[in-house]
């Protein structure tokens, strides 16, 4: 992909991920470590049950952290797939034997069959975002 597209696209996805790190995450974080202290400061659980509910106050982060993991792939591949897309329409435009001279129009072709893809999944992922926060809001880990 063209590297502005790259850019572009990377800059709303970390957009994106520090939003929901400040929004969500970084609390989820602290609750899991100060739950873990508390586990530790039981004195009378065993070892094995320390570890039990060290454990269990990840249980919440994990799953969120997953979660967005796997959203943001999503979005990844939907952007690969369409820039897949636009290579192979490329492709079947160029036939067997290209000129030299018509390299350049291929060339702009791809380019802005790849921009397109870029802008729609940027356009996504507002709703992305929010549909991201519900899920988190919810602790939806199913």
């Amino acid at each position: 992909m063209v590297e502005q597209q790259r850019q572009r696209i990377e800059q709303e996805m970390t957009k994106m991920i520090n939003e929901l790190d400040l929004q969500y995450l970084r609390k989820m974080q602290a609750d899991m470590h100060r739950c873990a202290a508390t586990c530790c400061d039981n004195k009378v659980v065993s070892l094995e049950g320390v570890q039990k509910c060290v454990e269990n106050c990840s249980v919440s982060l994990s799953w969120a952290q997953n979660y967005v993991q796997r959203e943001l792939e999503g979005l990844q591949n939907k952007l690969q797939r369409c820039v897949m897309d636009c290579n192979d329409e490329v492709k079947v435009k160029i036939g067997p034997n290209p000129k030299e001279s018509e390299m350049d129009k291929f060339a702009k072709i791809f380019e802005d069959c790849a921009t397109k893809c870029v802008d729609k999944q940027i356009n996504y992922m507002p709703s992305l975002l929010k549909r991201i926060k519900a899920d988190l809001s919810k602790g939806n880990n199913s």
